[in-house]
């Protein structure tokens, strides 16, 4: 792998683009992206080194309430809901009960959905909106110049494929070679090794929709896919083994026993894996016309369930910086593509932060720390308002970005999907635009730093005629200007 910059006037420079933005790695994350770039009316093309219909294998489970809105406002959420169960409660640790049905959104749970399902939908909105995909094709290269991005590829049975693009985004996963082109460090620690996984069936349902606990040495998850099916992961701290160590359903069962006093009757197991968790974040979201998301940036334990989401989330805040500069309407485009790593980069070091923080909970072993687990299980349940800033935080809704400069007090939060004359917020920002809420018979002129057009804009009405403010939604759903 490797990577180089030329200067303008290079011949590189030179060569005719091929297409706007090339997305290496069809997950979700890159989906997504592929997705929201071509429905703006851009050309993308999508490389994926897998053959086409090849699924992947799935460690993502669950997509929580932000990620949600954010396929709510693609028109996929209440699709992707058909596919999967809805939990309104989780218990962890046998003490602590988080209610999800106080989240502050039209997806008051945690939907169980394997991560295919996920895929489907955005791999179908992304070939809708006219994405290229080139499957079996993997980057063996890449350079960038002044002008833009030159992807060196194999596709299928090796043929050389060399692509030219304004922009290059890498969506490949935690061995990502678009990162490892860009020679960027992958700083972090395991966490955590040898997690058995296991889709099974069981005879004896839990009593908990979600179900983790752990006894010391061991500690196991459950959680239902609403098919008759449940997601199992286990570990276990005296049997540390290498990820290529064979599993069996005997062993996932002796887990389950150890953690929850029963397997439940565990059969059928229709896959059975194990792996190890890392905690690791790149330090530059960004490197000239290249930019890394989702698992290509940072990875940390399953504890939580925010991998995905962290990475949809990723993609969502970068699809639109990326139009608004290609359609040539931000005011300061560097500035805005340098947001994306200003905006992104701590949510990825708090999801570390946090994921690592229940994973090391969950491994409590002496008397001591799990004497401490308790009572952290026990004073985060009875305080409301600790409770509700880490529902906010694993749910994604209580993220928000640093205010916009002269953006107003609201700049930077989540808008919550508020009803408008027109419909609901998310409706409107289906358009992937942004949206201009104001009061009735208002006319506002959009901010100076806004990166749109006034023709792009669509507009919206407050319902209640006694609100004067006026707001400025991005079309990733945060607050860009508000005033009164």
């Amino acid at each position: 792998m490797r990577t180089t910059d030329s200067h303008q006037g290079d011949s590189t420079a030179a060569t005719p683009f091929d297409t706007d933005v090339v997305v290496i790695g069809a997950g979700p994350t890159g989906l997504l992206l592929a997705g929201d770039l071509a429905a703006a009316g851009l050309d993308v093309t999508l490389v994926e080194r897998r053959p086409a219909g090849h699924s992947n294998l799935t460690r993502a489970f669950g997509v929580h309430a932000r990620t949600l809105e954010l396929l709510d406002t693609r028109g996929l959420a209440d699709a992707l809901e058909a596919t999967g169960t809805p939990l309104t409660r989780m218990r962890l640790f046998g003490r602590l009960s988080l209610d999800l049905g106080r989240l502050p959104s039209r997806f008051d749970h945690l939907l169980i959905t394997p991560q295919y399902e996920v895929e489907r939908l955005l791999e179908r909105r992304a070939a809708d909106n006219g994405v290229t995909f080139r499957h079996d094709t993997a980057l063996h290269a890449l350079h960038q110049d002044a002008d833009g991005v030159t992807a060196e590829l194999t596709g299928p049975g090796d043929a050389p494929l060399t692509l030219r693009a304004r922009h290059l985004v890498g969506t490949d996963g935690h061995r990502s070679t678009v990162r490892a082109a860009l020679d960027l460090p992958f700083p972090g620690t395991s966490v955590i090794r040898s997690i058995v996984l296991a889709d099974v069936r069981l005879t004896d349902e839990p009593a908990e929709s979600l179900t983790v606990n752990g006894s010391g040495d061991t500690f196991v998850f459950i959680a239902p896919f609403g098919d008759g099916w449940y997601r199992v992961m286990g570990w276990d701290r005296t049997r540390q083994v290498p990820d290529s160590e064979p599993v069996d359903l005997d062993e996932v069962r002796d887990l389950a026993r150890r953690a929850l006093g029963t397997d439940h009757g565990m059969h059928d197991a229709r896959w059975i894996s194990r792996f190890h968790s890392d905690e690791r974040q790149v330090p530059a979201y960004r490197v000239g016309r290249v930019f890394l998301a989702g698992d290509a940036a940072h990875v940390h334990s399953p504890a939580g369930g925010q991998g995905m989401n962290t990475g949809l989330q990723d993609a969502a805040n970068l699809s639109w910086k990326l139009a608004a500069v290609l359609r040539g309407e931000a005011p300061d485009p560097e500035a805005l593509l340098d947001s994306y790593q200003s905006e992104r980069h701590p949510v990825g070091a708090m999801v570390l932060r946090s994921s690592g923080a229940l994973v090391r909970l969950a491994m409590a072993h002496t008397p001591l720390t799990r004497a401490l687990r308790a009572v952290a299980a026990t004073a985060l349940g009875a305080l409301r308002p600790a409770s509700a800033k880490a529902l906010g935080m694993i749910s994604g809704l209580g993220i928000a970005y640093a205010p916009t400069p002269g953006g107003g007090r609201a700049s930077g939060r989540r808008a919550p999907d508020v009803p408008l004359r027109e419909g609901r917020l998310h409706e409107l920002l289906r358009a992937g635009e942004f949206v201009l809420i104001a009061p009735e018979g208002a006319t506002q002129a959009l901010p100076p730093f806004a990166p749109t057009t006034a023709a792009r804009v669509v507009r919206a009405t407050w319902t209640d005629p006694a609100r004067r403010t006026t707001a400025l939604v991005r079309p990733d759903g945060y607050v860009l200007w508000s005033a009164r």
